[in-house]
């Protein structure tokens, strides 16, 4: 089974090696090249080409959606395949919004768990966007606020000809949750980790894990950050 090769660039080296040393507990890991700046991470990126490139946003020299968007659009590089996660403690709306708009593939926050920076890495390398669930919400805004597309009237008397206008018939009944599993729900949304929603509930992280395992089967989600995406738009949580 090939690696998967990640690329970290991080101004604090504390932050870089502590990074690093959780991600090669993980034998399917690899980190293959490493930058404190934005000049060398992107001449390190065009070289090594990695899997995934784990940027933080806030480099001194210049910020990491500036080098999102030179790496996605360099002509050098245009086929790499490198995949960008941004690493940020910002999650205000602009800054998110920029980064996906820079070509960002997933976002997540510096006070991100192992285990979820784990998922983050994994989806994301599956050609998945990982959207931390503390910042779902300011996504799921937007895409609210985006334009629908104009549906042929053959699609209109037939909504299930039409996958948009089905998703968003797709109202989930409250009671299919236990009150249990809306709590952890509210608490995954709020981007909680299972060890915090442990903490919060007084259970086991055994039992937050179980409660989420349901609560991915009765969403149909395939991950934390799409059942919140879910959660909010049907309304189970506010």
């Amino acid at each position: 089974m090939s690696k998967i090769r990640i690329a970290l660039i991080e101004d604090h080296d504390l932050t870089r090696v502590g990074i690093r040393t959780a991600l090669l507990q993980r034998q399917e890991i690899e980190v293959v090249g490493e930058a404190a700046n934005a000049v060398e991470g992107l001449n390190m990126l065009k070289t090594v080409q990695p899997d995934i490139a784990i940027i933080d946003i806030g480099l001194p020299d210049k910020d990491g959606i500036e080098l999102t968007r030179e790496l996605k659009s360099s002509r050098n590089n245009p086929d790499s395949g490198t995949k960008v996660l941004i690493l940020t403690l910002r999650d205000n709306k602009e800054a998110v919004l920029a980064a996906f708009a820079a070509g960002a593939d997933s976002y997540c926050m510096k006070d991100i768990g192992f285990d979820n920076l784990l998922e983050a890495v994994k989806v994301t390398y599956n050609g998945n966007a990982w959207i931390d669930p503390a910042i779902a919400r300011i996504v799921l805004q937007q895409a609210q606020q985006q334009p629908k597309p104009e549906v042929s009237k053959a699609e209109a008397e037939n909504p299930l000809t039409n996958p948009e206008t089905q998703d968003d018939l797709d109202i989930i009944d409250p009671y299919t949750l236990t009150e249990r599993e809306l709590e952890v729900l509210q608490l995954i949304v709020e981007g909680c980790s299972n060890a915090v929603i442990a903490e919060r509930l007084y259970i086991t992280v055994g039992t937050v894990k179980t409660h989420v395992r349901n609560i991915l089967n009765k969403l149909s989600a395939d991950d934390r950050t799409q059942a919140a995406v879910r959660a909010l738009r049907s309304g189970l949580v506010g």
